[in-house]
């Protein structure tokens, strides 16, 4: 059995579905929106493209600081 010590969804359904996991895994979750639904929400001519590129760069941001905050959250 693989022990974790901490399990990070990124999205709704990743967080509603996630397995179980025994021992002291911490969870954290943060969502995101759904780039494919916001593109398909925006209509034939917006570029859906803006909302893959805002939403990689959410995660980005997200990822950046994870370390530091996980640090802080023993």
């Amino acid at each position: 059995m693989q022990d974790f010590d901490w399990v990070i969804t990124l999205c709704g359904h990743a967080n509603e579905t996630c397995p179980f996991f025994a021992g002291s895994a911490k969870r954290i979750h943060r969502g995101f929106d759904d780039p494919p639904a916001l593109a398909r929400q925006s209509g034939p001519d917006a570029d859906p493209l803006v909302h893959y590129r805002r939403v990689r760069d959410e995660i980005r941001n997200f990822v950046s600081t994870l370390f530091r905050s996980l640090q802080h959250n023993p």
